[in-house]
């Protein structure tokens, strides 16, 4: 094992194998890569990427563009155009979404919601710009996976129980290529509690103890499982009516419900794996749902 560690537990940055291993954004995003050595410039570049959007976004350093916008210090126009595209993302996610998704939290600029799929997808595609076709980013909780980890393996995700963490509910296959990949992320109460504000009631939603969007950019999954939680069951149709999104929600009394498309994804029921949140499996041991 390589290792490079900062003055603090954000700045952990290191090689296990194939993976790099790197926490940022408060949380610890990891890259299993299978056609790079994880120790590469390329990999120091995504590195480097999500340490600048975390400097740039977070609403917890007051230096951050973001913090400055809030505090009115700082006039949009003189920053970063990744800011303003955040932000006009933002807005076009709250039309689409009916005002279920926001930039603002009690008040305050926040785009946290759409910044870390975001800043995700854009990584899977400077690795590919470098030649990987066959690599699984898993950044607290969301997931985004291109090609497959072996010949004749296929990258799998479980979506965990929020009542027993320790049990999985469900497990998406990612496509065969040629195929744009599988991005899944997963919105609920499990891990922060009731940290998500219904923008329509100002309240956080009761309906869901968690819900799991899938599809192919994370940009739009990861944006789409907030926003689909505040809807609660309302988010059913919602995501139905999006191509190529599909959803699996848990209600916190243990009951569940899946969009039209779920299944013919996924192996569902309750399966008493270890809490992983990727790995590989042979494809022969697929379902035929699948």
């Amino acid at each position: 094992m390589s290792a490079r560690a900062g003055a603090d537990r954000n700045e952990l940055d290191y090689v296990l194998g194939q993976r790099r291993i790197v926490s940022v954004m408060g949380t610890v995003f990891t890259v299993d890569v299978r056609d790079l050595d994880p120790a590469s410039a390329a990999l120091d570049d995504v590195v480097a990427w999500w340490r600048w959007v975390d400097a740039t976004f977070s609403t917890y350093r007051p230096s951050s563009q973001v913090s400055r916008l809030a505090a009115e210090t700082l006039e949009i126009a003189d920053c970063a155009p990744e800011v303003r595209h955040v932000l006009r993302l933002c807005r076009e996610a709250a039309a689409i979404s009916g005002g279920h998704f926001t930039e603002r939290y009690d008040g305050r600029l926040d785009p946290s919601g759409m910044v870390k799929g975001w800043s995700v997808e854009l990584a899977s595609q400077m690795l590919r710009r470098a030649g990987s076709q066959h690599h699984c980013i898993s950044a607290g909780g969301d997931v985004r996976c291109v090609g497959v980890p072996e010949t004749g393996e296929l990258w799998r995700v479980g979506i965990s129980d929020p009542r027993d963490p320790g049990r999985l509910v469900a497990v998406v296959n990612a496509p065969q290529a040629p195929s744009p990949g599988l991005a899944v992320a997963t919105s609920g109460t499990a891990e922060r509690g009731h940290h998500i504000i219904n923008p329509i009631t100002a309240r956080p939603p009761q309906d869901l103890a968690s819900i799991s969007v899938v599809g192919s950019d994370l940009t739009l999954v990861d944006w789409a499982a907030t926003a689909a939680f505040a809807m609660g069951h309302d988010a059913r149709t919602w995501i139905d009516a999006i191509d190529g999104l599909d959803a699996y929600a848990v209600t916190p009394e243990g009951d569940y419900w899946y969009t039209d498309g779920f299944e013919a994804r996924a192996e569902l029921g309750q399966v008493p794996l270890p809490t992983l949140t990727a790995w590989s499996v042979p494809a022969t041991n697929r379902t035929a749902a699948e």
